[in-house]
This record gives structure tokens, sequence and C-alpha cells, in this order.
């Protein structure tokens, strides 16, 4: 082979390699708002800094933004995963968009206050049929909290400690309880022996799952997400992370 063909062979080669390397594995879109309670502003600043990092080491893209009005048909069309950080739609296009979005084979992150829902809500689908929960109340102040694994198996928790101690989080309780729907999988609760937990508000009992599936759609939801404490866990962290995975890749629901 000449001096020429071998070099431009060789070029060649290192360009595709370089543009493969380069070609992210996945899109997300996050969507916070800065007009929010002062921990959820703090939770969701210190989200976008640990997905930033994320992304540059499992190769997705990632795009924050405060403008819901991105929630949109032409839009979602971009992206893999959807993550909502403190907030949720508010206005009835953006709720259609979403749905129709997961309807239709997209991925969802949720986070704390994004699950959020309550007589003032108006948004059946999201409550009954996506969420599967509705809000009750919470603790208060935020405090740890040991959690339980349920399933070790799933992709999200595989991997994980059968308990761990999750940082400092305001705790929602719900009623009716996901659990209570059969197509709710319940991947981590709150241990019993956190009870009574908080000390202005306190949870005196019942069954309180913290992360949880429904298996009818792709999606992941975290009571964790309140105040600068979240991203503390290793972890907790770690579960974070292969629920991205999970969600923003090719693996079944």
């Amino acid at each position: 082979m000449r001096p020429i063909a071998a070099l431009s062979t060789v070029l060649m080669f290192a360009w595709v390699v370089t543009c493969h390397a380069q070609k992210p594995r996945f899109h997300v879109l996050a969507f916070y708002t800065e007009k929010t309670e002062a921990d959820h502003v703090d939770f969701a600043r210190q989200a976008i800094t640990f997905f930033e990092a994320e992304a540059k080491h499992d190769d997705f893209d990632w795009k924050a933004t405060t403008n819901w009005g991105d929630l949109n048909t032409t839009n979602l069309k971009q992206y893999q995963l959807v993550v909502w950080l403190n907030d949720s739609p508010h206005e009835t296009a953006q709720r259609t968009a979403f749905q129709q979005y997961m309807e239709h084979g997209g991925a969802w992150l949720g986070f704390h206050f994004a699950g959020y829902n309550d007589e003032s809500t108006h948004w059946p689908w999201f409550v009954g049929d996506f969420l599967d929960a509705v809000f009750l109340t919470n603790s208060w102040p935020p405090l740890p909290a040991k959690l339980i694994v349920e399933d070790r198996s799933h992709p999200v928790t595989r991997g994980l400690p059968d308990t761990f101690i999750s940082p400092a989080n305001e705790w929602y309780i719900w009623k009716p309880d996901p659990r209570a729907s059969k197509d709710i999988h319940v991947l981590a609760s709150l241990s019993p022996s956190n009870y009574p937990l908080g000390m202005k508000d306190t949870l005196a009992a019942g069954d309180l799952p913290v992360v949880w599936t429904n298996t009818r759609y792709k999606m992941v939801y975290c009571n964790m997400g309140h105040g600068d404490k979240i991203f503390t866990s290793a972890t907790q962290n770690q579960l974070v992370k292969s629920a991205i995975l999970w969600l923003g890749g090719t693996a079944e629901k």
C-alpha cells in the first residue's frame, strides 16, 4: 500500500472511531423551576451538576431547562428520557404532550415534588393511572431514614444492599398507597424502624414506598429530592445512576 493511501486509511479509521465515541447513547431532557421552595431549588441545582457529570461518564446527552413549554410533541421526539426535578407541568397542552410521549414508549424519571398532587392538581391520568398515588401528608423537618431495598434483581436496584441510610429528606406518605395498584412495582420503601419519623410533622406508622415503577410505562419515581443533602450517599447515587441508564437504554420496562 502506498504511503498516502495508508495514511488516508488510518485517518479514515480514526475519524470513524472518533465519531462513534462522540455519539451519545441516548438523549435526556430535564425540567425544573427556580420559582419554588428554596430546598427544591437547591436539589435541582445539585441534580443538574450530578447529571452533567454522569452524562460525561456514561456517554449520554443531557440538557436541563426551566422552559416547560419545551414539553411539546415535536421537541420530545428528540429525547429518550424526560426528567422532572422539582415540579410538573401545569398547562393542558404540556400534560397532553407528556401523556402521549409516555404512551408511545417514552421514559420518565421524577423526583420528590415532581410527584406531589392534591385536590388542586386536576390531572386524572397522572394521579390515578401513571403515578398511581395520591399525596396524603409528609414528615418535617427533613431527616435521614433507613430504606429497605425490596427488589435487588431489578436493573434500578441491582447490586444495592438490603438496606441503606438515605440522606435527609422530607418524606411523603400516600393514600391510596401506590402498592395497592397491580401495576406498581415497589423497589424501595421506608423501614418501619424509622417510626416515629419527624418532629413538627411526624409519620407514626404505615407503608411508605419511596421508589417505584409503573409496569405499564417506562418510569421511575423517587421520593428523594428535598434539600442539598440528597447526593451525599454513594449507595443512593448508584440507584439514581442505574435508573438513568435503565430508562435511557433499550431494556424492557
